[in-house]
């Protein structure tokens, strides 16, 4: 898939009107929990197979640690999270990783220089994996088994993913729907899940093209507001509009606390913004009214 679009930071920034959409992950752009525990299907009062919504849940948890495990180094690196793949740039010295030997090189807990650069040699490698995209890392039969989930996945939840990776899209400018001269804009994701197995999610669920990796933060121990304050330092500027999309109460407050707007995602059939459903017309008239 294509890389998404890189947003300039700063007095770039400054320069033209630029919306930044802050996308919650789980019961957002993505279904995983209310597969698993059930309470997707309970809100169809017996329309959808709860027993068929679990075991997919289930099937998703598997290639989702599998990935990490085997591609992301998560064995190893799993207890030392840390909110974004360049949190540790400083410790990275640029070393050529084509023949690095990862499994050789005695990595430990990451309290010293030398096994921060370690780990920041593990961050970009997955940051280059993750622009690679998983047809490159996945053999032909994990890549049709992933296939089959995502398209088995998307049938379930009435194309939840699909239209949840469309609405991104638009965002973008990347679709028909969008008129050219519109501001630039930006995706990123802001999950209190821990940072690896979020960006293996990312590619799992086919929001790669959209989500850079270099725009996911881990709020797992740092909480949602600072990632949101990081994002509003990152992205300044007189015409910078943010908008925050979740299902959270703790994305709704620090929304609330940095004076952007909040669009509350439900997987209620009835709610008023859920996917399908959701457009960047609503979205838009949300951002509209608070910052007109």
């Amino acid at each position: 898939m294509d890389e998404a679009i890189a947003a300039p930071a700063g007095d770039a920034a400054a320069e033209q009107p630029m919306n930044v959409y802050v996308w919650d992950m789980d019961e957002t752009l993505i279904l995983l929990k209310s597969l698993l525990d059930g309470s997707f299907a309970g809100h169809f009062e017996g329309l959808k197979d709860h027993e068929k919504g679990t075991e997919i849940g289930k099937r998703w948890e598997n290639i989702i640690l599998e990935l990490c495990d085997e591609h992301f180094f998560y064995e190893e690196i799993e207890n030392y999270n840390e909110p974004y793949l360049d949190a540790l740039r400083e410790y990275d010295d640029g070393k050529d990783l084509t023949k690095y030997d990862f499994e050789a090189d005695c990595f430990s807990s990451p309290f010293d220089d030398v096994n921060k650069r370690k780990l920041a040699y593990r961050h970009r490698a997955i940051g280059d994996k993750y622009a690679k995209g998983l047809e490159k890392i996945l053999d032909h039969h994990m890549v049709k088994v992933w296939s089959d989930l995502y398209s088995s996945t998307d049938k379930y939840t009435d194309g939840w993913l699909s239209s949840a990776h469309k609405l991104l899209e638009e965002a973008l400018g990347k679709s028909a729907a969008e008129p050219a001269g519109k501001p630039l804009s930006i995706n990123l994701i802001v999950t209190s899940g821990s940072l690896v197995p979020s960006i293996a999610k990312c590619l799992l669920y086919r929001l790669d093209d959209v989500i850079s990796s270099d725009n996911v933060y881990s709020s797992w121990e740092v909480g949602k507001l600072q990632c949101f304050k990081w994002i509003k330092e990152r992205y300044c500027g007189p015409n910078v509009r943010f908008c925050a999309v979740g299902d959270g109460h703790e994305e709704c407050s620090a929304a609330s606390i940095m004076k952007w707007p909040f669009v509350k995602i439900e997987i209620r059939p009835d709610a008023p913004h859920r996917f399908p459903g959701l457009s960047l017309s609503t979205v838009h008239g949300i951002m509209d009214a608070v910052y007109q």
